[in-house]
């Protein structure tokens, strides 16, 4: 309200106004003003608009905003305009010597406190001068109450002058500080995982931060002032439905789940609505929800729950191998027997070899029941990922179920990639995942392995060993698994190949759930990969002094 600039402008036009006004005065109203007055008033009136108009375009070529020395003269000169003011009004009675106020006013705004003083002493040292020697009058008492008026103004001036410059520096400090903690708010909220949107009571858009932007598919920059149904509704309808819930039925969700469908990708996540009040029972809301992606929370949960399931087939399958092989081994042994003995015909011959065959199948079979169950990591030793993974793909690209003419690419770091586990148990888990993969290739295809060490953003949250994870991914060319095959493939005993005993990827998921680790399939129309996590080995200080 008093910067300095708008100050400047309002002396000018009072500085311009009373010099107007006196030249006015002088040649049309003041009937006993002689020549030597005009004289004066039309020099005064010049001089004030030279001055002026120099003063104005000094301010506005100047790229900085004038200094002290500048408004000093600014008040100076209008110190002897009014002095000039009242020495044509009649000196010590002159209605004009108020005018001396409003200058140590203006020196308060522009040169703080000691300016109001100093303009004050010169206004004073004016108006004494020119009574002594403009006017030669003497100095009596009414001369004193005036010097004296100037001067307590002046003092009271400069104590409002100080106090306005504790508040206006107080003030300063505190917007200081709140733009500061806007900027931190900001930046967090820009930066934070979590999608971020407040509505108003129409439903248009207040804030939505870059999280959110992302999650639904449209840039949080231009979001603000459009409507919900515009941005939320197409790719949430039940996210939008929260929001409109909770500004207009003031209904508040909390640890609700909804699903968001874009263009190339569906994936559920979480939200929190809360309400914002005014404070009258029915006035207008606005609401904000904070929701995230709780794809890899759910995958996560999902790998736990079959986890247990394996778990408790494993034991399952345990208790039934044991129960049926020392049983299926005597019924072999005696249905062999028989078929040797001198008076068993030919077809009795035949039938006897065909319940060997198929006794023996069974006994393969529960020979990997009892693999599937026994899978444990028995040892704890520190095994290198690069040579078991390199090992494993050799073994599944040379192996005679692999599609003919497949090629498996391993790319893995310049050096040692350890882990602290059983190195015959991730073998055979790597070499399972590496001969699916050569085994769904088309001929000719190419099977990748990587070996990497993952940024925290690539590992789901809720590994916890986001920051020393390692990361194996096998890909493959092949057609891809089935959407509705697709949470079944770590299931027990289920197959879509021929001969297959489907127990291959349920011993990977236990092996690897044996380190601690985690197993991931993603799979579309084309090509599949399986990611492996596991804990880097990390020395301690003691190891490694």
């Amino acid at each position: 309200m008093f910067s300095p600039a708008r100050v400047l402008h309002w002396i000018r036009v009072s500085r311009m106004t009373l010099a107007l006004g006196i030249f006015i005065a002088v040649m049309l109203v003041w009937r006993h003003a002689d020549m030597h007055a005009r004289a004066l008033a039309a020099a005064a009136l010049a001089a004030t608009l030279l001055f002026t108009a120099c003063s104005a375009w000094y301010e506005r070529s100047r790229p900085a905003p004038p200094g002290h020395g500048f408004h000093a003269l600014q008040l100076g000169f209008d110190v002897l305009l009014v002095t000039f003011a009242v020495h044509l009004t009649g000196g010590g009675l002159s209605p004009f010597t108020a005018l001396y106020i409003l200058v140590t006013a203006a020196g308060a705004f522009l040169l703080r406190p000691g300016g109001a003083l100093l303009v004050a002493a010169a206004g004073i040292a004016s108006y004494v001068g020119d009574l002594l020697v403009g006017q030669h009058a003497a100095l009596d008492l009414s001369v004193f109450l005036q010097v004296g008026v100037l001067a307590a103004v002046a003092v009271g001036v400069a104590y409002l002058s100080a106090r306005l410059q504790q508040d206006g520096e107080s003030r300063d400090a505190i917007e200081a500080q709140l733009v500061l903690a806007k900027l931190q708010a900001e930046d967090v909220l820009q930066t934070i995982r979590s999608g971020i949107v407040t509505v108003d009571a129409r439903g248009r858009i207040l804030f939505a931060n870059a999280s959110a932007g992302a999650l639904l598919g449209f840039a949080s920059a231009d979001a603000v002032g459009r409507f919900m149904s515009e941005l939320i509704l197409p790719a949430s309808p039940a996210l939008a439905a929260a929001l409109d819930r909770a500004v207009h039925c003031r209904e508040r969700v909390t640890r609700g789940e909804a699903t968001i469908t874009l263009a190339d990708r569906s994936f559920p996540i979480g939200l929190t609505t809360t309400i914002i009040e005014t404070g009258a029972s029915h006035a207008p809301v606005s609401a904000t929800v904070i929701f995230q992606d709780i794809s890899d929370s759910k995958r996560l949960e999902d790998l736990r729950l079959r986890a247990e399931r394996l778990e408790a087939v494993a034991e399952l399958s345990a208790s039934l191998a044991h129960e049926i092989k020392n049983p299926l081994a005597s019924i072999r042994s005696a249905v062999e027997q028989l078929s040797r003995a001198p008076r068993a015909t030919d077809d009795e011959r035949t039938l006897g070899r065909l319940i060997v065959r198929e006794s023996d199948r069974l006994s393969r079979l529960l020979s990997e029941f009892l693999n599937f169950a026994r899978v444990q990591a028995t040892t704890g030793r520190l095994v290198d990922v690069t040579s078991i993974a390199q090992s494993a793909a050799h073994l599944a690209s040379t192996h005679p179920d692999a599609s003919r003419g497949v090629r498996v690419e391993c790319t893995t770091p310049p050096d040692a990639v350890l882990v602290q586990g059983d190195e015959d148990l991730l073998h055979r888990a790597l070499f399972n995942i590496a001969l699916n993969a050569v085994q769904a290739s088309p001929d000719g295809g190419v099977v990748t392995i990587d070996i990497s060490t993952p940024r925290r953003e690539q590992v789901p949250v809720g590994v916890p060993f986001q920051e020393n994870a390692v990361m194996l991914c096998v890909s493959d060319e092949g057609p891809g698994i089935p959407a509705h095959l697709r949470d079944r493939v770590f299931d027990p005993f289920f197959t879509t190949r021929s001969g297959g005993t489907g127990l291959g990827l349920p011993i990977v998921q236990r092996a690897i759930e044996a380190h601690r680790g985690f197993v991931l399939v993603d799979s579309g129309t084309s090509g599949t990969r399986f990611t492996v996590l596991l804990r880097r080995y990390q020395a301690s200080t003691a190891e490694a002094a």
